[in-house]
């Protein structure tokens, strides 16, 4: 995807920045007084804008916006904030850009799928939808304490690194927050525009809400007609995501790639959800006609904004792109995210012991008996209620200790992460200052609630992934409604008890889908297996990967010992302790991307890619 803006503020000086962006095809928008707001390059079909006397507002994305309604909504705007009225209700994914009497407002979404990053341009302040754009105007470098962040595993970089980038001096604004320009550029404090819901809802009352929020994320992703195709994995969340779309859509196309795990029985439930939809056009690919994993990893060069560990997946993500492209797909669906929306995380249980302790012992010795957690340890985690400052500093002092156990581990606020084995010294007392740093920043919980943080971090990791895969991946665009805000928002309501059935597998989504899916399809109740496919691709290019050990840019950049990792990728290591490499890998096909030491080529000027 080769969109990108820069927004400007109402001053002179702006002027010669949006002069250095001016190029055949590039758009742009002013402020009521004539001056650059907006330049950039976008697909038309993705803006709607209304104007109405010094107001200016533009929404860009997938979104139900139509510009009568939010000419309406913003004739009585006086303040940038209020700008947000008008999207009030709006289904989709999109960011909100304003301008009133000069002075402008800029939010990207809750989910992190789309952002607003900063920097300074000859002293002029300047905003953008991508990192990159504002580094490769700014001449930025690479910096080497958020990648020794995005080592470790399982990721924290979402929450550790809110307002931070992968490059020096492009500042990000935390998904949560707006920001907020004076005329002449000076910044104003931060806006929250989004807070997450209490979870109060019943079951049946957030199936409701969940049922209208996810019907109308779909929506919003087939209402420009023609093909749209979608993932048909055989789980529940693709499932819901191709009978919704199967609901609207001119024309569906699925995609099922059998895994090799002879354990999975996703290809069998993925067979009669076929049968269901037999107006669909469906591709079933096997393992021989799909990439491995892995596959073509040595060489991959991707400019993007930051390293993405599915660079392991990007040979079989271009391959299923490519065919749902050549079957005339302009859009295609992910059910990503839906794991982290519809399955409670253990730590619900803690905040659940504060109040109702013996209900939550109860529940914690079921779960124990399924992890096979001793007694002792699970109440320890359970009575050690920390505060998200204290999970912070103790996570920064165990980033070389043993991972948690199972269970245990899920506890806190989020999963506890580990420097990988193949991290420097010097690598982990980046990552240690980085964690420290953030619990002194007046570190605040992304909600109250243990089990909706650790949700909303893991959605964000999820959302900073597809937007780098949609900045580099050929073919149509990727969807994921489960990471629509409206979505989350919904998903996020529900009383976590009432969101866990024993015996019944993701019951909020099944309630949420009732009547558009076959029941006999929701009634699945696990997901299937993909170690086979992980350890196949690993032993058929594993000589890539140590390939890429060689000339390593992060061993020069001291963040890695390329013996160790070359050690770890040689001996017969288990999935979970193999987890941090895609991390690793993602780091040095980013930097090994990256144009003589200097930002990635970008959209800006335009170039020519090959890909």
């Amino acid at each position: 995807m080769d969109d990108w803006w820069v927004m400007l503020p109402d001053s002179p000086a702006a002027a010669a920045v949006a002069e250095r962006l001016r190029r055949d095809g590039v758009r742009r928008v002013s402020h009521a007084s004539g001056r650059p707001w907006l330049v950039g390059r976008w697909d038309a079909r993705q803006e709607v804008s209304a104007r109405a006397g010094e107001a200016r507002i533009v929404v860009l994305g997938r979104s139900t916006a139509q510009a009568g309604t939010l000419r309406r909504r913003i004739e009585r705007v006086r303040l940038p904030a209020e700008a947000e009225h008008a999207v009030t209700g709006l289904a989709g994914s999109f960011h909100v850009l304003a301008s009133v009497g000069g002075r402008v407002w800029a939010r990207g979404t809750a989910s992190a799928v789309r952002r607003v990053f900063t920097t300074h341009i000859d002293g002029v302040p300047v905003a953008a939808g991508r990192a990159d754009v504002l580094a490769a105007l700014s001449d930025a470098d690479p910096d080497p304490g958020a990648l020794a962040v995005r080592l470790l595993h399982p990721p924290v970089a979402s929450t550790v690194l809110a307002d931070r980038t992968f490059w020096r001096n492009v500042r990000a604004v935390p998904p949560q927050e707006a920001l907020v320009w004076e005329p002449d550029g000076r910044r104003g404090p931060g806006v929250r525009w989004w807070r997450p819901p209490e979870p109060h809802l019943s079951l049946t009352q957030a199936a409701a809400e969940v049922r209208t929020a996810l019907t109308d994320a779909v929506g919003t992703c087939t209402a420009g007609g023609g093909t749209v195709s979608a993932d048909l994995s055989g789980g529940l969340d693709s499932t819901s995501l191709c009978f919704l779309a199967a609901r609207e859509a001119d024309r569906l196309v699925t995609v099922h790639w059998e895994g090799r795990d002879p354990d999975n029985d996703d290809t069998a439930w993925a067979a009669r959800a076929r049968e269901a939809l037999p107006s669909a056009t469906h591709l079933v690919l096997t393992g021989e006609e799909s990439p491995d994993w892995f596959a073509g990893v040595g060489g991959l060069r991707l400019p993007s904004e930051e390293p993405c560990a599915w660079v392991r997946d990007f040979a079989k993500q271009t391959d299923l792109l490519r065919r749902v492209g050549e079957h005339g797909s302009r859009l295609h669906l992910s059910g990503g995210g839906g794991d982290e929306m519809f399955t409670p995380f253990p730590c619900h249980l803690q905040d659940l012991a504060a109040t109702r302790p013996w209900r939550a012992w109860r529940l914690l010795s079921r779960e124990r008996h399924q992890w096979r957690a001793g007694h002792l340890s699970v109440a320890r985690g359970v009575l050690r209620r920390t505060t998200y400052r204290r999970w912070l500093l103790d996570a920064a002092g165990h980033l070389t200790l043993a991972p948690p156990s199972g269970f245990t581990g899920m506890l806190g606020w989020q999963p506890e992460p580990r420097a990988p084995g193949w991290a420097t010294p010097e690598a982990v007392v980046m990552m240690t200052d980085a964690l420290r740093t953030a619990a002194a920043d007046s570190a605040e919980p992304l909600a109250p609630q243990r089990s909706v943080h650790c949700a909303l971090q893991q959605v964000r990791e999820g959302g900073n992934t597809i937007r780098v895969l949609n900045q580099t991946l050929s073919g149509p665009d990727m969807a994921l409604p489960y990471t629509d805000d409206a979505v989350v928002t919904a998903a996020l309501s529900v009383r976590p008890l009432e969101a866990i059935r024993p015996g019944t597998y993701k019951p909020l989504l099944g309630a949420a889908l009732s009547g558009i899916v076959p029941a006999h399809l929701l009634a699945r109740s696990n997901k299937g297996p993909y170690d086979a496919d992980f350890y196949h691709g690993l032993r058929r290019h594993r000589g890539e990967l140590l390939a890429l050990t060689e000339d390593s840019l992060l061993a020069d950049a001291g963040l890695i010992d390329t013996e160790r990792l070359r050690r770890a990728l040689h001996h017969h290591a288990a999935t979970a302790e193999l987890d941090p490499l895609l991390h690793t890998l993602g780091c040095e096909v980013w930097l090994r991307s990256l144009d003589g030491g200097g930002p990635a080529p970008v959209p800006y000027p335009p170039v020519t890619r090959t890909r």
